[in-house]
């Protein structure tokens, strides 16, 4: 087994696909918690396909990918979030709305350029070879700016994400922070679309806060169950892509799956 693990990582793409795919899970699941809690469990799914209809215009105009896309999400992340506080569209409508918007215009973007090109491909399904150096480096980078942002700003996180409105009235920037979550969640999203792909990408925000709500009760518990959860579930998906030679971001969705049952069971026993 260890030689076979040795073996796997000895290839480079395999070894730039662990350390994004690491760093990534473990964002989505700090950042899934909230989200959860707050029923905006599926604004990964949205702005994935807003990632998606930016990444097709930047394909078809010979752009930056990663570049085009990061300031987009992180737009339509904030409008979003504007469009739910106001009140005239309830978060899942507002979800829906934006991301099957946005998924239209790549479609047509696509059609009327070059088609579905290997690149594009990629982003929509994911794949580990498509991790390119430059990709890793900014990945690490904005990764690790998303996990030290989540650490300082924890306490404030915690009270928007179980008492909005407590939280104003004691004087806490709940609409800063609210911008700060939906700004996290946009950079994950993007960063996540190469090895898990624009269609799975969501997987890792909702998995594994779900499977560690199972036994954990706790917000703190929760969100440290997770973040290892999250980080298990993918190296392990990883594992088995390689060795089945199946698509790395559907192995880690099964593999969440089976966690998530797993957790169920001990839940349900320990009731």
């Amino acid at each position: 087994m260890l030689e076979l693990i040795a073996t796997m990582f000895s290839y480079h793409f395999m070894q730039r696909a662990l350390i994004v795919g690491i760093l990534v899970s473990l964002c989505a699941a700090l950042l899934g918690v909230s989200l959860v809690l707050k029923r905006y469990s599926m604004i990964g799914d949205g702005l994935s396909h807003v990632g998606f209809g930016s990444l097709a215009i930047a394909t078809a105009m010979g752009l930056s990918p990663m570049i085009v896309t990061i300031p987009v999400v992180v737009i339509a992340a904030f409008l979003l979030l504007r469009l739910s506080t106001t009140g005239k569209l309830k978060g899942d409508a507002a979800i829906a709305m934006i991301s099957t918007g946005a998924l239209a215009v790549g479609v047509i973007v696509l059609s009327l350029s070059t088609g579905m090109t290997s690149d594009v491909n990629n982003y929509l399904f994911g794949s580990v070879l498509a991790m390119s150096v430059s990709d890793v480096r900014l990945s690490m980078v904005l990764a690790i700016i998303v996990l030290i942002l989540f650490v300082v700003f924890y306490r404030q996180i915690f009270a928007v994400t179980f008492d909005e409105t407590f939280a104003r009235a004691t004087g806490s920037h709940a609409e800063a922070c609210n911008m700060l979550l939906a700004l996290l969640t946009a950079v994950t999203i993007v960063l996540g679309m190469r090895v898990m792909g624009a269609m799975l990408i969501s997987s890792l925000i909702i998995f594994p806060a779900l499977t560690a709500m199972r036994v954990c009760k706790s917000f703190r518990s929760v969100t440290i169950c997770a973040a290892i959860v999250s980080v298990f579930c993918f190296f392990i998906g990883l594992f088995m892509s390689y060795l089945l030679s199946t698509p790395a971001g559907a192995s880690v969705v099964v593999v969440n799956i089976l966690a998530f049952i797993l957790f169920a069971i001990i839940g349900k026993a320990r009731q």
